[in-house]
């Protein structure tokens, strides 16, 4: 298992439910997509340096499992790990914990493209930040 970054807080607020008083699955997967950026920016792809090099991150593929409902007042934490770099490519997880049980309640792996925001293509993540996931691995 590679190492492990805390990226994301926070409290499931009534007005993110759906009709049967569940959060919804858009928030899920709202806040594994902060939970990203927070991640990726302990690498050096942060919005400094996608907006200086005209780069960006692209979603390939994403796998969600929903393991179990939260309600209004819950508090949650998100923790990730990379899992495999390619030299354009980067694959991760999320997990979603209930913090008052402890248990994981949702999980999301997500494969992402280093991207040319002008070419509109996949181009290799620079060999420092490539290091620095490599070694999260």
């Amino acid at each position: 298992m590679g190492t492990k970054f805390e990226t994301a807080r926070g409290t499931v607020y009534p007005w993110q439910t759906d009709h049967v008083g569940h959060m919804n699955v858009q928030f899920y997967i709202a806040r594994f997509d902060e939970a990203s950026w927070q991640l990726l920016a302990n690498f050096g792809l942060n919005g400094s340096y996608l907006r200086d090099h005209r780069r960006g991150m692209g979603a390939l593929e994403q796998h969600t499992y929903y393991r179990r409902e939260l309600l209004p007042g819950a508090l949650i934490r998100v923790t990730s790990e990379v899992e495999e770099v390619k030299p354009k490519v980067v694959r991760f997880t999320h997990r979603m914990y209930d913090v008052e049980t402890g248990e994981e309640v949702a999980s999301t792996t997500i494969t992402a493209a280093h991207m040319d925001t002008e070419a509109r293509r996949a181009v290799p993540f620079p060999e420092e930040i490539a290091a620095r996931l490599a070694a999260a691995v």
